[in-house]
Formats: C-alpha cells, sequence, structure tokens
C-alpha cells in the first residue's frame, strides 16, 4: 500500500460520483492521510446561501443550485490544493467538469446500487430521493451519470466495510497515475524530434 508521502500535493483532488458513494466519507480520510484540507462542496453551498441543499432545492429549483455549484467550485479550485467532495450532479455540468479537469485530479468513487441505496438509507435529507422510489431513481440516475463518470481521471471502487479500505485504494490509484506520468518518455528527447533535428 502506498505511503502517503509518496504522493504530490500540488494539485487538488475532486471527488466525484452518486450520493452514497461515500465521498464526504472517504475525502475526510484521504485528505488526513495526504496533510491536506477537506472540502466538502455540499457544506460550502449551504454556508453561501446561508440555507440547506433541500430548501435550495424547493425554493430555487435544480437548475439555481447548479450555477450555484458550480460557482463555489470554481472558487474552490481556485484556492490552495485540498481534497474536495462534490455533490452527486456536479460532474455533469460541462463547465464544473472542465473546469476540474483544468486544476485538480478527479477521482470517481464507484459503487454498486445495493451500497447506495443501504448508504442513503440512513439520511432523509436527499433532495433528488424525495421525488418516488429510491431504488428506481439511484438505477436511472447510474444509466445516466456513470458513463460521464468515467471521464474523470480516476476510477476507484467504493466497498463496503471499513472506510480506509476505500481510501488504501484510492491512495494506491493516485500514485499509480504519478507513477506513469514520471516515467512517461519527455517528447523533446524523442529521437528526430530535438530542435534543429533533421525529419
Amino acid at each position: 500500500m502506498p505511503a502517503a508521502g509518496d504522493l504530490p500535493a500540488d494539485r487538488t483532488i475532486v471527488l466525484v460520483g452518486l450520493m452514497g458513494a461515500g465521498k464526504s466519507c472517504i475525502g475526510r480520510r484521504l485528505a488526513a492521510r495526504l496533510g491536506l484540507p477537506f472540502r466538502d462542496a455540499d457544506a460550502e453551498i449551504e454556508r453561501a446561501a446561508g440555507c440547506s441543499i433541500e430548501d435550495i432545492f424547493e425554493l430555487h429549483g435544480e437548475a439555481a443550485f447548479r450555477k450555484g455549484e458550480n460557482r463555489v467550485i470554481c472558487r474552490l479550485l481556485d484556492g490552495a490544493p485540498h481534497v474536495l467532495a462534490t455533490g452527486g450532479g456536479a460532474f455533469m455540468d460541462p463547465d464544473t467538469r472542465a473546469a476540474i479537469g483544468a486544476r485538480a485530479v478527479s477521482v470517481w468513487l464507484r459503487a454498486d446500487l445495493e451500497l447506495m441505496l443501504k448508504r442513503t438509507g440512513r439520511r432523509n435529507n436527499r433532495p433528488l430521493l424525495k421525488r418516488g422510489d429510491p431504488r428506481k431513481i439511484l438505477s436511472a440516475l447510474i444509466a445516466e451519470r456513470y458513463p460521464v463518470y468515467a471521464d474523470a481521471d480516476l476510477a476507484v471502487d467504493s466497498v463496503d466495510g471499513p472506510p480506509e479500505v476505500t481510501v488504501e485504494r484510492v491512495l494506491a490509484a493516485l500514485r499509480d497515475r504519478a507513477a506513469a506520468q514520471d516515467s512517461a518518455p519527455d517528447p523533446a528527447a524523442v529521437p528526430g524530434r530535438a530542435e534543429g533535428a533533421e525529419a
């Protein structure tokens, strides 16, 4: 398993995925392992709006929420490196996704339906799940969002059990990515591509 010291801490790590994937729980522990601050986008949005996300949905609608979410995430990405847990729909917004791609390393916490149902069933503050049968809603969200989440830099399975298991998987994926980037050939060093070399 990787040691936190093996990993670069010069870019924000953004966790994406559906509700119940464990983004906040894993994010806090990951930040502690990396020695970085932890930020929760939903909590930051509530702080900025002065009300709960559930109230924002009810009073202003999802479209207004997504615009505010984009502003908050872009502001956070402009700050010092940290670990950021995002809401389930954040990565679906093209502008938010582009900002994350340009300024951070994105990690998709991929969880199966049964695990997300188990986790979301413990709390009753999920606006999207109040619109009908949670199983049907989550199944539809999986079909809609998983192909987009697949654009994240890394995908890590979020598993049932101790959170540290998933944290270790994220750390391993981050270390593998860093190692692959370190070992990538420098284009300027490829024979025949040096400045002034003959074609």
